[in-house]
């Protein structure tokens, strides 16, 4: 009997200990690899231990990824021969649930006047730069002047999609997007004082990267915006006096991804919504539309016959007769006029095409790479000063460049990280890449050339002579120069008889269909192209997020 008792006790205290043990060890604030405290009082090692997942940014969707065929499901009757099926993987992200507005992009447009006034003559090129191209509307016989000089600002079309952006000020409202939003996200948690997003001036503004690389030289190093002193936050103070959650890094889970134009595959995946044909693991049919089946009109009861997206249907025929509108509208239409598809994004055919982050290629190499596939990677590297610290342009070192079509942006804003080109530091004996620049990787840099000995001769491609044509993608060489400080240019065409192509590195895909196009365009695998410094009246663009953690969201976890 004691011998019973003595191994119940025995086994009691064993389980207890085991017990006790394992949840030592499996507690959030205890380091699985040493055993020692994170999160302690006495400092130490500092973690968001109860971050659960990626909150949805504004005007975003989740969009969960995987596998889907890129490409044509239907007869090249264009003969272009640029989408043949390919199967890719695209990782979760987010997209926006429509396309960038005329209001959005005016918020972006007061943003940057009141912040770089145009009357300083140091900023005038960077309000000038952000403006979209409101003559895009004009024709040679047609009469277009009203929205020439109302479409954009008028309140009556504050929600149609802005037009008139070329593909680099897209990208550059994406970045300042960013910005505003983790500022936003900051002044919530205390971390930046309250409306300081609103008093700014051009020495004085938020930058993302330099917040998590610089954070005392945000805001131009102005203590009365992020000094503990003047923000809400309670900072902690270890045993020996040191504070250790003055600033939020990226371990604090508070600070979002970038905002970013979508690439080709990702519109792509995100257009087609496929859930809807999924049977448990498996595709089961294909889509043409971003809506399940072969036709654009509604076959639903209350709105069978309506056209479920906005294109031109016929020659001299946008929208139907009066009284009796086919789709709505005669130019754009306001964003949600249809129904969404099934990831709940409206507009992804029709009303605009939109800009996508890659640069144009005839091909999709999925020999090469299947994952997350993306064209135009140039990669870059913080500037380092003489002594050590990150260069953060300033308003006295705003640099601009000249555009190929005369057109003049600012390189980098006052605040931001100045960015050099990776070097052999970053590329020395490394596999995955060897240079900074990879936008001709595998189609139409030397090692892709059929003339690989004599490349370097016409790499340049301005040279007069028959070596020029040898160049895999040939295309025209116009050049801009300024010729003195009154901002005179000499613009001169390139009037060459050899030129073979207009695809080079500085032309980028769009997709969809727009107000413009016939109904062949909707179809989210067709491919075009135009050049990234150019702006049309029927190109606008949506941006995406990249997506931290698991695949699913919430409680949608997959199962096997």
């Amino acid at each position: 009997m004691k011998k019973a008792m003595v191994c119940k006790v025995l086994l009691t205290t064993v389980l207890a200990v085991s017990l006790v043990g394992c949840k030592r060890s499996s507690s959030s604030n205890t380091s699985r690899g040493t055993g020692w405290d994170i999160n302690s009082r006495d400092g130490g090692f500092q973690y968001n231990t109860d971050f659960k997942e990626q909150e949805t940014a504004p005007g975003l969707v989740f969009v969960e990824g995987g596998t889907f065929t890129m490409g044509k499901v239907g007869d090249d009757v264009m003969h272009d021969w640029n989408n043949s099926p390919n199967q890719q993987h695209v990782q979760s992200f987010y997209m926006d649930e429509t396309e960038v507005t005329n209001k959005m992009y005016t918020e972006y447009l007061d943003w940057i006047k009141r912040t770089y006034p145009p009357t300083e003559e140091n900023f005038k090129g960077i309000y000038n730069g952000a403006l979209p191209d409101t003559l895009v509307w004009r024709n040679r016989l047609g009469y277009n002047e009203v929205m020439t000089e109302n479409y954009l600002r008028h309140p009556a079309y504050g929600e149609y999609p802005v037009v008139g952006v070329s593909w680099i000020q897209a990208v550059e409202f994406a970045n300042w997007r960013t910005d505003r939003v983790n500022e936003l996200y900051l002044e919530e948690e205390g971390y930046i004082a309250r409306d300081a997003k609103i008093a700014v001036e051009a020495g004085e503004t938020f930058n993302t990267d330099t917040y998590i690389n610089a954070p005392t030289q945000t805001y131009g190093g102005n203590d009365s915006i992020i000094s503990p002193q003047t923000t809400r936050r309670r900072v902690q103070t270890t045993a020996s006096g040191d504070t250790i959650n003055v600033y939020a890094g990226r371990e604090t889970g508070i600070i979002s991804p970038d905002y970013r134009l979508p690439t080709e595959a990702e519109w792509e995946y995100a257009a087609l919504g496929l859930t809807e044909l999924r049977n448990y693991n498996i595709y089961r049919g294909r889509k043409k539309y971003p809506w399940d089946g072969q036709y654009t009109r509604s076959g639903k009861r209350k709105v069978r016959g309506d056209q479920l997206a906005n294109f031109k249907q016929g020659k001299g025929d946008y929208g139907g007769i009066a009284g009796w509108s086919d789709d709505g509208a005669d130019i754009t239409n306001a964003v949600k006029q249809y129904e969404p598809n099934d990831f709940g994004l409206y507009d992804m055919a029709g009303n605009v095409a939109e800009w996508v982050a890659d640069v144009y290629r005839p091909i999709v190499d999925d020999e090469f790479n299947d994952f997350n596939y993306y064209r135009g990677n140039v990669y870059t590297k913080n500037s380092i000063s003489e002594d050590g610290t990150v260069k953060i342009v300033t308003v006295d070192e705003i640099v601009y460049d000249t555009l190929p079509n005369g057109d003049v942006i600012a390189r980098d804003l006052p605040g931001e990280i100045a960015q050099v080109p990776v070097d052999e530091d970053e590329t020395y004996l490394r596999q995955n890449f060897d240079r900074s620049d990879n936008r001709n990787f595998r189609d139409g840099d030397k090692r892709s050339s059929r003339y690989y000995r004599d490349y370097d001769e016409f790499d340049d491609g301005r040279k007069t002579t028959a070596s020029q044509t040898r160049k895999m993608y040939n295309s025209p060489k116009h050049n801009v120069e300024h010729v003195d400080s009154t901002g005179e240019m000499i613009r001169e065409y390139d009037k060459s008889n050899k030129r073979t192509s207009l695809i080079n590195d500085e032309v980028r895909v769009y997709k969809g269909g727009s107000w413009k196009d016939r109904e062949y365009w909707l179809d989210p695998a067709q491919r075009r192209y135009f050049p990234q410094t150019m702006a049309t009246d029927y190109i606008g663009f949506r941006c995406a997020m990249s997506r931290v953690g698991s695949k699913s969201k919430g409680r949608n976890k997959t199962k096997n």
